[in-house]
């Protein structure tokens, strides 16, 4: 039962690492990775979406403390 409650709790903090996002714009350029164009559009779109998608989550999140 304590190894159960210990695996939730590792579980939960786990949703709140956003390294991978942080990493995914920071990262070094990699010499041994293909170069392509569409690589490079697919990365970019990827990118921009990301940061639409958290913009949206800040203004819900400023909406919703003005509302309350």
């Amino acid at each position: 039962m304590e190894n159960q409650e210990h695996k939730n709790t590792e579980q939960k903090v786990n949703y709140f690492d956003f390294s991978e996002v942080l990493t995914y714009f920071f990262r070094k350029k990699d010499p041994n990775r293909p170069k392509s164009f569409n690589l490079r559009a697919m990365h970019t779109i990827n990118k921009i979406s990301i940061l639409m998608f958290l913009g949206a989550v800040i203004i819900m999140i400023v909406r919703a403390i003005g509302r309350a």
